[in-house]
């Protein structure tokens, strides 16, 4: 069978933003300007773009490209040895859809409340107790959250006819879904400087302080939203990359991704502190406060703030709309690069057969997130494959590609097919700074994690968020080991013939 490919660069570029661009824009981004320094977070944000962000990302569209397989096929290329390490990214990716598009089905479910604005009033409540139906701990699970499942089997629907035809079936949709979140945050903006009250969000937000750059945790901070804000170690750009022709452009599709991203990231700031500004008068609740809400901004804090606004329903409905074309391109992005390693082992599958058992083994694993301690579940998955998983696998393919496979060749093969050349300064990044801020940052995370339990919860529900980690890393390793050994074999049954 044919390898897909992109029917054009714009579609390669708007699913590769897809991608990248998801509720962390709205959410997260403008929540760490806020809490790090304001417009002084932009500093260290933007050298992490470009000597950790765009170098990744560059790397991960060049290995797919070259390599013309998913992560699996196109690490195994790079060296026999490191099949695993695209299974470890895989996995990885499998567990992270799994609780993402459990997120996907409660914007569903606030898309439909948001025409009465159901929670108007008291936004806390709405979210926790009928939304969530939560339970007072991990440890008790109580039963299945019906609307949530159903709506959970809704997006899993949504997210099989975006994928079921492959690079045909996502290039028809990121034309329409990558642009309408930027068009609904225009529309938001628009609103937000109709507001008494915005200036006071802006100036939180943009004013730089430059103090906080003194502080170590506004550095990390700054490097770990970059790493992941692109979709970098899911193996989703590899799969990406590979679906352009082995000729097509590297660098400037890198930058223009990267910067793009950030772009938008720093619009939807305007608009959350605009409206957070308005909250704040409107409430007399201090605007730090309010920007610290962290992920409870999106379902808490913000539609609180709607709520509040002249025409709540109609602008309810737009935000909603706005978070759910933003966490689809997402979830079938990770969901693309499952069907890309195994299409890779087993070509004669039929590509909507392949996204039909993913896209169900996707559902059945997000069942215990739609539980009564679902937000448990998914707050300690999170945690864990995003802070550790991604972290490993990010050091490995800088490691693989820098130092066994070779940064210069990589970089002679991204300048042989870019109009933008790239300098030797992308070795350095490859080679030395990627893995030594990433290993930084796991080293910080694990040193905290062995201190205080994370969130305080039951050892036995720490050791599922250490089994997501670990047990991924073993499978790794013991293909390591079994891949270099039969690497090793095969050298030594070649010297033996050449005796």
């Amino acid at each position: 069978m044919a390898r897909q490919r992109w029917s054009s660069r714009t579609v390669f570029l708007l699913a590769a933003l897809g991608s990248a661009l998801g509720l962390g824009n709205v959410w997260r981004f403008p929540y760490l300007a806020g809490k790090y320094g304001g417009g002084a977070f932009l500093v260290p944000y933007l050298i992490a773009l470009v000597i950790v962000g765009t170098p990744l990302l560059m790397l991960e569209f060049a290995v797919g490209q070259k390599m013309q397989r998913g992560a699996i096929g196109s690490f195994r290329r790079l060296h026999p040895g490191f099949g695993g390490l695209g299974l470890f990214a895989l996995l990885t990716s499998f567990v992270i859809c799994a609780y993402y598009v459990v997120v996907m089905a409660w914007c569903i479910i606030y898309f439909l409340a948001s025409f009465d604005v159901k929670w108007s009033g008291d936004a806390k409540s709405y979210f926790f107790q009928n939304v969530l139906q939560i339970s007072d701990s991990v440890n008790q699970i109580g039963g299945i959250n019906w609307p949530i499942l159903l709506a959970l089997l809704v997006s899993w629907i949504a997210i099989y006819f975006c994928v079921w035809k492959g690079t045909k079936s996502v290039g028809n949709v990121v034309m329409y879904s990558v642009p309408l979140p930027v068009i609904l945050l225009g529309i938001l903006l628009i609103r937000a400087v109709t507001l008494p009250g915005f200036m006071d969000g802006w100036e939180m937000y943009l004013n730089p302080v430059w103090s906080a750059l003194l502080d170590p945790e506004v550095w990390t901070a700054a490097f770990s939203q970059t790493f992941y804000a692109l979709s970098l170690a899911f193996g989703i750009m590899i799969a990406y990359g590979s679906y352009k022709g082995d000729e097509d452009d590297i660098a400037k599709d890198s930058w223009i991704t990267a910067l793009v991203n950030t772009g938008i990231s720093l619009l939807a700031g305007l608009v959350v502190f605009g409206i957070l500004g308005y909250m704040a008068g409107q409430t007399e609740t201090p605007l730090s406060e309010l920007a610290a809400s962290g992920p409870g901004l999106a379902f808490v804090v913000f539609p609180e703030a709607l709520s509040l606004m002249p025409f709540p329903g109609f602008f309810s409905a737009l935000f909603f709309v706005m978070l759910l074309s933003l966490a689809i391109d997402s979830a079938f992005s990770l969901v693309e690069a499952l069907n890309a390693a195994i299409l890779d082992k087993y070509p004669h599958l039929k590509l909507a057969k392949v996204s039909f058992w993913v896209c169900l083994a996707g559902f059945i694993a997000g069942i215990i997130f739609t539980t009564r301690a679902g937000l448990y579940f998914l707050d300690i998955a999170d945690h864990f494959a995003t802070y550790y998983n991604l972290m490993l696998v990010g050091i490995f393919q800088a490691i693989l590609a820098g130092w066994v496979y070779g940064a210069e060749k990589l970089r002679r093969y991204i300048n042989e097919v870019s109009d933008w050349s790239v300098g030797k300064w992308w070795n350095a990044s490859i080679k030395f700074v990627i893995p030594a801020v990433l290993v930084a940052l796991l080293a910080t995370q694990f040193t905290t994690d062995i201190r205080t339990p994370y969130e305080g919860y039951p050892a036995w529900a720490l050791g599922i968020g250490w089994a997501i980690a670990l047990v991924p890393l073993i499978i790794f390793l013991i293909f390591v080991v079994k891949d270099w050994s039969s690497v090793s074999n095969q050298h030594s049954l070649a010297s033996e013939r050449e005796r």
